[in-house]
């Protein structure tokens, strides 16, 4: 593999729940550390009603819950995939809440053999649901012994070893699996083909999280008007746990700076203090920009020399920065590197090279 090929899009792949250091610590990263956890608890809503956005899956999740219901049934198993901090896991708890079963909540990461998965499965109560999250992240035999459970509810035991060895079969009660992933690609078709129901999660609109923030203000005792709601929203990425991320920070500033009320005014100036720009760029990303930009001339330019450039390793700008970038346009993966797009220089409040000035390179004469 070359690490410097522009064009090599299979490095190592480390999701934003993988990430340690600075880059696992950014406000406007979607993955969830311990006070989040912790938060997020307190403001999951309990049922889909109170479940906002996504409307698309919460009507279909809806007829199979009823339906089975109906039948006096377990659930389909349900896989959900999408982006950190969607509301994966809040879906998964309100599925066993509407079935009126318990949750088992574990990992792909945390299952390496299958003998962890044959332990958690035998002992499961009949309509429990297990959560298994990143799924896409277990183990290769551990995964092999999850098609069965999934389709015939047995999974076989393998006593000793060698030639001696023996399966003996173990029944299990009807239950549902919940599997969540940032990746769906990476799940093998013989998994994915064994789920009942499969929804991919969107990002929110501005006007959904206007709502999840005046529902978590709510809950955390924080008075908010619509423009402050709205001034947030405009910044969160999309994401409900970003935008609760958010609005923690902004209660703190109101409450130190102000007379604790956030308006737009108030949540403007806050953001600006922990370096969010209105369009939810924090220092990283316009660090990558403003190298691209103003270093390369908007590119191309290759990814590890670009990871220089900014003092980052290459993946944490690939996977960090790079895909919100791409997303909200203002960069292109191009085979033959990194582009800036017009929207950036427009952003960063620059002025784009003339056509054929040398990608910001000067020639001989200076030009």
């Amino acid at each position: 593999m070359n690490w410097d090929d522009p064009t090599d899009e299979t490095a190592p792949a480390a999701a934003d729940e993988r990430l340690v250091g600075p880059a696992a610590e950014r406000l406007v990263g979607a993955a969830a550390d311990g006070e989040d956890q912790a938060v997020e608890a307190a403001l999951r809503p309990k049922d889909l009603d109170e479940f906002i956005g996504q409307e698309k899956v919460r009507e279909q999740l809806d007829l199979v819950l009823r339906a089975a219901r109906a039948r006096g049934a377990t659930a389909d198993h349900v896989l959900l995939s999408g982006a950190p901090g969607l509301g994966k896991t809040t879906l998964s708890m309100i599925i066993a809440a509407e079935m009126g079963a318990p949750i088992r909540i574990t990992s792909g990461p945390a299952i390496q053999h299958a003998g962890d998965l044959a332990a958690i499965l035998s002992s499961l109560q009949e309509g429990e649901v297990l959560f298994l999250d990143e799924i896409h992240r277990m183990s290769r035999p551990a995964e092999e012994m999850l098609y069965m459970a999934m389709e015939d509810f047995r999974v076989d035991v393998v006593v000793g070893k060698g030639p001696g060895a023996t399966a003996i079969p173990l029944e299990l009660p009807p239950f549902t699996l919940v599997g969540a992933t940032t990746r769906a690609g990476l799940l093998p078709p013989p998994l994915r083909d064994r789920f009942g129901f499969t929804a991919h999660m969107e990002f929110y609109e501005p006007a959904e999280l206007e709502r999840v923030i005046h529902r978590s203000a709510s809950l955390l005792d924080v008075e908010i008007d619509a423009d402050g709601a709205a001034e947030i929203a405009g910044r969160s990425r999309g994401t409900p746990r970003i935008a609760n991320r958010l609005l923690r920070r902004v209660r703190d500033y109101a409450q130190v700076k102000a007379d604790g009320v956030i308006n737009r005014e108030i949540a403007g100036a806050a953001l600006k203090v922990y370096e969010v720009d209105t369009r939810g760029l924090d220092r990283l990303d316009r660090a990558v920009l403003e190298a691209l930009l103003k270093l390369f001339g908007g590119g191309p330019v290759g990814l590890s020399t670009l990871a220089v450039a900014v003092g980052e390793e290459r993946e944490t700008v690939e996977e960090v920065a790079e895909p919100f970038l791409v997303r909200e346009g203002l960069l292109a993966r191009t085979p033959r590197g990194r582009v800036a797009t017009p929207a950036a220089w427009t952003h960063l409040g620059l002025t784009p090279p003339r056509q054929g000035a040398g990608n910001g390179q000067q020639d001989l004469f200076g030009t």
